[in-house]
């Protein structure tokens, strides 16, 4: 099977999990422009990522959570995806709640968190789910874009079995130029299968874990 990442991956660790009965390529289909935003006070503030790119933002520009729970005025971490979770523990902090998508973590914070006032550091083509369900809640809620994502509309020349998504913006961008159509097609979460099936009506392989050990246990199988 001939499969297309559409972004860059270890090659060891793709050659590790999937072996010699697989090819693949990779194509970039997004990129991201970290935005310089001025460090200000996050006292009181519970703190939403909902991307690593968007982790990688927050450290880059100097913000410090106060994670000493000790302190009235510590900042609990909240976050979408796994790998979301791993960059900040990168980065020496932990998280309060990870959820699998923002559907999932705007109805924990309904549930659990009305009280606390929320930072969403993001991307400025996240998905608007928080932004619509927690002011309904009169839940205090402000996002904070920390870079842009730039679509790069790539025509891709050859055949390939399969191919892998890993965003919604990298659906958008592929599916410009490039047919869906006579590919397995495979996603890293329930998100970016949404925005593929507004592309094709083929079946959707998605990882329910929304990381990159799981998409490509799902793919091995494919091949048995």
């Amino acid at each position: 099977m001939k499969i297309l990442f559409t972004k860059k991956l270890n090659e060891v660790v793709i050659s590790n999990k999937l072996g010699d009965q697989f090819s693949w390529d990779f194509v970039k289909v997004i990129d991201i422009n970290p935005l310089k935003i001025q460090p200000f006070e996050l006292k009181n503030r519970s703190l939403i990522f909902t991307s690593v790119n968007a982790v990688d933002a927050f450290f880059t520009n100097n913000f410090f959570p106060n994670e000493n729970f000790i302190d009235k005025n510590f900042n609990k971490i909240y976050a979408v995806g796994f790998t979301t979770k791993i960059a900040l523990r990168k980065n020496g902090f932990g998280t309060f709640k990870v959820a699998k998508n923002a559907k999932e973590l705007s109805e924990f914070i309904i549930d659990n968190s009305t009280k606390e006032k929320f930072l969403h550091f993001c991307g400025d083509l996240a998905l608007d789910v928080l932004d619509k369900a927690l002011p309904l809640q009169n839940i205090s809620y402000k996002k904070i874009v920390v870079y842009e994502t730039k679509l790069l509309f790539p025509k891709v020349s050859g055949n390939y079995d399969a191919v892998c998504f890993f965003s919604p913006s990298g659906v958008r961008s592929f599916a410009q130029f490039n047919s869906l159509d006579h590919m397995r097609i495979f996603s890293i979460g329930d998100t970016t299968a949404n925005e593929i099936k507004k592309f094709t009506n083929n079946p959707i392989i998605t990882s329910k874990e929304s990381n990159l050990d799981d998409l490509l246990k799902l793919i091995s199988a494919q091949n048995k």
